[in-house]
């Protein structure tokens, strides 16, 4: 690589970075960056004020570190370029903070280096997920409880634990706040924070520069290992026959592990059966979806957290349309604070409209119970009745099911509730319907088609 090539470099890293963000937070924070230089190892962006660095820097810390070992890899820098006075064409250079050098593991070393000492492991942890940070509410309140009890003793209650929802729910928080409290509560101990993608990065560099017993000699080294997003190793059978070995090493070792997937182990495809196995010895955890007042809850801490005013119309509106997940809901947040400081203007409802309008789809109704119920039925020319009659015919149970999975979607009403008036059900068997529907959303795609045209009708 040299330096003529920076446009494409950067190009990459976008390419990679807009897979694990969304559009807004894409667009608001990424978008804007315009890459300088390319030496062999150190990346020049230009950003365009010293807030902008700052906040790439405090948000966006661990994502840049992995884009830039998957691109440039090992001692990788990043340069920021900062237009600072733009009347004067004042400019300035400053470095990316150390944590934002996209290494590998300090203790990976070649050829006969010595290891370095136990306390020179940096753990990886983003310090700001924490659990004082962590949001509570119904959707996520077992996961947490289950966390913190791992949290205080570790290898003692659930190895491994198994966290698994949908992107964006707050598994990565969640695992980083374990670390974090383990490290406050057992600062001897070894703790390693590793995306998946990144442990998969620096097998193949073991194997290609001939380390792969240091590699293999580092994890095994490991007292608390926390690996996110492994339904990335799916597909990928040498670097799960290499897991597979280091999870049987830590496990018979006391050693904690935990992981997150976007999946449950159940229904995840392209996995070893015997990894799979190995994931449901200790306790399987879902994250669900923020329901409503969770969303608000979070949404208020991030104001006060970043020192916002913003109305409560407002964050109720935001609260209400924007229902996929924490992430989605900063986005919001983020890119309100990036139009409010480049336009010079308030963060008012006609502001956040515009900004929640771009960035979602706005259902213009209120859907209830027995609007669901209706379409369901409707779809699959049934009467409304059939749903809640307790017959086992496979058409009325998977009508029964979607109807249910979307109730707790679309409205407010706790599990009980919707189990209650859709067919006199107990709050088990409706969370048992959605872990149904989302298994079969996520392996069959003709199944995934019809509900997503049950969901158009119902939008209409």
């Amino acid at each position: 690589m040299n330096e003529y090539n920076h446009v494409e470099l950067w190009d990459r890293c976008l390419r990679f970075i807009k897979d694990n963000i969304s559009e807004s937070t894409y667009n608001t924070w990424f978008k804007p960056i315009v890459p300088l230089k390319f030496d062999g190892r150190a990346l020049t962006i230009g950003v365009p004020s010293p807030f902008f660095r700052e906040y790439l820097e405090d948000k966006f810390l661990d994502l840049l570190r992995a884009t830039l070992y998957k691109e440039i890899g090992e001692n990788a820098e990043l340069m920021y370029h900062e237009l600072t006075d733009k009347t004067n064409g004042i400019s300035v250079d400053i470095p990316g903070s150390n944590r934002s050098t996209a290494i590998a593991p300090k203790a990976i070393k070649k050829g006969n280096e010595a290891p370095n000492p136990l306390n020179d492991l940096d753990p990886q942890l983003n310090p700001n997920y924490n659990f004082d940070t962590f949001i509570q509410g119904a959707s996520n309140e077992f996961s947490r409880a289950v966390a913190e009890t791992v949290a205080e003793h570790p290898a003692k209650t659930f190895n491994p634990l198994f966290i698994y929802g949908p992107s964006g729910v707050g598994k990565t928080h969640l695992i980083n706040a374990i670390g974090t409290r383990i490290k406050e509560n057992y600062p001897e101990k070894r703790v390693l924070y590793v995306s998946a993608h990144l442990f998969q990065v620096q097998y193949t560099d073991s194997v290609r520069t001939n380390n792969f017993n240091n590699f293999i000699n580092f994890y095994q080294s490991i007292d608390v290992l926390i690996i996110d997003d492994v339904q990335e190793f799916a597909g990928k059978t040498q670097t799960q026959n290499t897991f597979f070995h280091i999870f049987n090493h830590l496990h018979q070792n006391g050693k904690q592990l935990v992981m997150t997937s976007d999946r449950s182990p159940a229904v995840l495809q392209g996995m070893e059966d015997r990894l799979l196995t190995r994931f449901k010895w200790g306790l399987v955890a879902e994250l669900n979806k923020p329901d409503v007042d969770l969303r608000r809850n979070i949404l208020r801490n991030k104001v006060h957290r970043d020192g916002l005013e913003i109305p409560e119309d407002v964050i109720n509106y935001i609260a209400e349309n924007v229902e996929e997940s924490v992430r989605e809901l900063e986005g919001i947040i983020n890119s309100l604070l990036a139009q409010s400081i480049l336009f010079k203007r308030d963060i008012d409802m006609s502001l956040a409209q515009h900004i929640v309008k771009k960035a979602v789809n706005i259902v213009n109704k209120k859907i209830t119970i027995e609007d669901i119920v209706k379409v369901v039925c409707n779809h699959y020319d049934m009467d409304e009745s059939s749903i809640h009659n307790k017959s086992r015919k496979r058409e009325f149970v998977q009508a029964r099911q979607i109807a249910m999975f979307l109730a707790k979607k679309y409205t407010d009403y706790s599990t009980a509730k919707i189990g209650l008036i859709i067919g006199g059900k107990d709050h088990a068997t409706v969370l048992h319907a959605c872990r149904c529907v989302e298994n079969q959303v996520s392996v069959d795609k003709a199944f995934k088609a019809e509900l997503n045209e049950i969901e158009s009708q119902l939008k209409k």
